[in-house]
């Protein structure tokens, strides 16, 4: 598996575990919880935006991990 591979299966990883955070904070009954879910989805947002942009520095830097 390739570094470029990699870090888009990281991007899809982060992905889910953000979905599922989601998902948890609107149906935990508990306000504590919720919180702390959704705390940590905004803090899956920013591993998912850095995520995004060292794919982009990968492909514009490796043409030959565009599009994998």
């Amino acid at each position: 598996m390739t570094i470029g591979s990699q870090v888009k299966q990281s991007l899809a990883n982060m992905k889910a575990i953000h979905a599922t955070l989601q998902e948890l904070a609107l149906t935990s009954t508990n306000e504590e919880a919720q919180r702390a879910f959704h705390e940590a989805m905004l803090q899956t947002e920013q591993m998912i935006a850095a995520l995004k942009g060292r794919i982009s520095t990968l492909e514009r830097e490796e043409p030959q991990y565009k599009g994998m």
